[in-house]
C-alpha cells in the first residue's frame, strides 16, 4: 500500500484527504508522523509553484510520495492581488480579519465598493520516483463589502457566489456539501483524486 503525506499541519485538511482517498490503496499519514520538520519557502509566483515546493519539499524531507496544496483569492480591481499572498496580505499568516480589512481598503482607495473575484486551489502529488501529478480548481464570485455567515474562514464571509436558483450567498453561509460542491478546493481534489485512480490503476 502506497504511503502518502499530506504536507499540512491543519486537521480539517487532513480529514478531507483521508475521506477523499478512502477508496484508493493508500495510507494518508500527517506531516506531524515525522517528527518536527522545517516549512517549505513558499516563494512561487503562481498557487501550482508553491504548491510544487512543497510537495517535493516534503517528499524529500520524509522519502514519502507526497500531497500539497496552495490556494487564495483573487481580485480583479486588485490586479489579482492577494493571490500567492492571500494568507498574509496584511502582513501576518492567518490573521484573517487584518486581511479581510486591507483587502477592503484596498477597494475604497480605488472608489470601489465590489469587486469580481475568484478562489483558485492548486494540488500536486509527488511520488517517491519524481511523477508529479497536478489539479487545479476555481470557484468565480463577487467580493462585496457586507460580509454574511458564520462558516469558512478567510475571505468567505466577503465572497458572494451565484447559486443554481439564482440567489447569491456568501461562502460562509453555505453548508459545507454546497460549499464542497462548488468550491475551489473541491473542485481540484476531485481532479487530483480521479487522476490518482488512473495512476493506480483503479477505479470507484
Amino acid at each position: 500500500m502506497k504511503k502518502i503525506v499530506i504536507a499540512t499541519k491543519n486537521q480539517g485538511k487532513l480529514r478531507e484527504m483521508k475521506a477523499a482517498f478512502a477508496h484508493l490503496p493508500v495510507e494518508i499519514v500527517s506531516l506531524a508522523s515525522f517528527g518536527d520538520l522545517p516549512d517549505a519557502v513558499e516563494d512561487g509566483a503562481t498557487f501550482e509553484a508553491n504548491a510544487r515546493i512543497k510537495a517535493h519539499f516534503f517528499r524529500e524531507a520524509t522519502q514519502t510520495a507526497c500531497i500539497a496544496d496552495d490556494s487564495g483569492i483573487e481580485l480583479d480591481a486588485l490586479g489579482g492581488a492577494p493571490g500567492v499572498h492571500s494568507a498574509r496580505f496584511a502582513g501576518r499568516h492567518g490573521d484573517d480579519a487584518a486581511n479581510n480589512a486591507k483587502m477592503i481598503a484596498e477597494l475604497q482607495a480605488r472608489g470601489l465598493t465590489s469587486s469580481s473575484a475568484d478562489y483558485r486551489c492548486a494540488l500536486v502529488f509527488e511520488d517517491v520516483d519524481g511523477t508529479v501529478l497536478t489539479a487545479d480548481g476555481r470557484v468565480d464570485g463577487t467580493i462585496r463589502f457586507e460580509p454574511r455567515g458564520n462558516g469558512g474562514f478567510g475571505y468567505d464571509p466577503y465572497f458572494y457566489v451565484e447559486r443554481p436558483d439564482g440567489t447569491e450567498k456568501t461562502m460562509a453561509e453555505l453548508t459545507l456539501a454546497e460549499k464542497d460542491a462548488i468550491s475551489h478546493r473541491g473542485k481540484a481534489l476531485r481532479e487530483l483524486v480521479s487522476q490518482l485512480e488512473n495512476y493506480f490503476g483503479c477505479r470507484k
